[in-house]
């Protein structure tokens, strides 16, 4: 049942209490930065640390893989009852884990740090969840919206904080604001994530077998694509690995059709809504993170190269600001188009703006000017993708299976952020110079391949939406 339900008058209080959306969006917004911190510190970490790039690019490939595998264990714990319970022991985990990555340790510490810290991007669906369970049907919609909203859009926050930090105090720094943030959010979920509705049902039993299938299969897709040395060095293995987890992960689809309280329902994610929802948000992760990816490291190459500003990663990270920005403004707006257009109309139009972000940076980037509008584009695209596709999806979802459905997004679109950064490496790496610099013309290359991406992607979704809902 969607909608308030029956609750005592300390849940009234709290369901009607206008600090909720606040808070969870906040919360939402919060574990989104914490993980964006990987990608600015690599460099910073292959230092301080005394490890190859490879083993430092490891503080993102881990927290990316952590939240894959977490997600559909706790998107199924809080479809029922203990859903505060699993939100505030995910929200020790990750303080926890922030805690790791400050105090002085080897570098196999911080590995465990950020794993941990991964937990935190699996909490997004429970937050929806209670914003579905507990708000009035309009209200939900609109922090829904928002907290798809902010697990993207936050990427531009992240990105200068942990270039500021970094300069003026080290990689320690930036994790210790890592830490204060994740304090800060356990403190906020204490008070304000209401406690279990009395007419709630229990929690779903949980399918171990699956979960361990899916956890498996995750780590042999994701490694590989977030290690592009691997597959320079050992392309064999690599493919090897990536195979074998495609494989398992099909053996989990015909083990979770047939077992009676699967990890995820997916039939119900076979609804066409559905389908193309997780389609959208899959090239949408793809797409932001392979433009991010391309638009920050081409500010960054020196002039020397013979293309390049030569920014620092700080002034690299103020350039993707108006990503951010961009994004929240169109989450904003973008639940009224919902309204007039229908979500599958609104997600189609929506990813069309991705496209025209990659058009921007491919004829634009001989001019600063030229990435920073590329990226605030791609934030209006991004963000009115994350705040429609939640209505695709929940046309078609039960009010009870809110969180192990958003769940299943949520691993689409940290696929798709791991695709989207293995791409550009990819790319680039296929044209190198002398100089060791990419060639312009990969830049060149991999636009137009994230454009044509997402002008598939945009067909794909708008085909037949005349005769779906919603």
């Amino acid at each position: 049942m969607s909608g308030p339900g029956v609750t005592s008058q300390a849940d009234e209080q709290l369901a009607t209490h206008s600090s909720l959306p606040a808070a969870l969006v906040f919360l939402a917004l919060l574990v989104a930065v914490l993980g964006s911190l990987g990608a600015p510190l690599i460099t910073s970490v292959a230092t301080e640390y005394d490890v190859s790039l490879a083993a430092a690019q490891w503080t993102l490939t881990v927290t990316l893989l952590s939240a894959a595998v977490t997600t559909p264990l706790l998107g199924r714990l809080g479809s029922g009852i203990r859903r505060r319970q699993a939100t505030l022991a995910a929200l020790v985990v990750v303080t926890t884990g922030s805690l790791c990555t400050v105090v002085p340790g080897p570098f196999a510490l911080l590995i465990v740090g950020r794993a941990a810290q991964g937990v935190g991007l699996s909490l997004v669906p429970l937050l929806m969840a209670t914003a579905r369970d507990v708000l009035d049907p309009a209200r939900a919609a609109r922090v829904i919206a928002m907290l798809s909203v902010a697990t993207t859009a936050a990427i531009g926050v992240g990105y200068p904080l942990a270039g500021l930090l970094t300069d003026v105090g080290g990689v320690r720094a930036a994790y210790a604001a890592g830490l204060v943030a994740t304090t800060a959010a356990l403190l906020i979920g204490v008070r304000t994530l209401p406690h279990p509705r009395e007419d709630a049902e229990p929690t779903p039993r949980l399918d171990w077998v699956g979960g361990g299938m899916l956890g498996v299969a995750m780590v042999g897709v994701l490694v590989p694509l977030g290690d592009d040395e691997l597959w320079s060095q050992k392309a064999l293995a690599a493919g090897v690995l990536m195979g074998a987890g495609l494989i398992l992960l099909l053996a989990w689809v015909f083990v979770e059709m047939r077992v009676s309280s699967p990890l995820v329902d997916l039939r119900a994610l076979r609804h066409p809504m559905v389908a193309r929802a997780n389609l959208a948000m899959f090239v949408g992760g793809a797409a932001m993170y392979l433009l991010l990816s391309l638009a920050t490291r081409y500010l960054q190459t020196p002039p020397t190269a013979g293309y390049g500003f030569g920014l620092s990663t700080f002034q690299a990270g103020l350039a993707l600001v108006p990503f951010s920005f961009a994004g929240f403004a169109a989450g904003r707006a973008t639940p009224r188009w919902v309204v007039r257009l229908g979500a599958a109309r609104t997600v189609a139009a929506s990813t069309s703006l991705v496209a025209i972000g990659f058009g921007v940076f491919a004829v634009g980037r001989s001019v600063v000017a030229g990435p920073v509008l590329a990226v605030t584009v791609l934030g209006l695209g991004v963000g009115a993708v994350s705040a429609a596709m939640p209505a695709m999806i929940l046309a078609a979802t039960p009010a009870s299976e809110t969180a192990s459905a958003m769940s299943v997004n949520q691993v689409v679109r940290s696929v798709g952020f791991s695709l989207g950064s293995a791409l550009g490496g990819f790319i680039l790496s296929a044209r190198v110079m002398s100089t060791g610099f990419p060639e312009q013309s990969g830049y060149l290359v991999a636009s137009s391949f994230g454009g044509l991406l997402a002008i598939a992607a945009a067909i794909l979704v708008a085909v037949n939406t005349d005769n779906q809902q919603p």
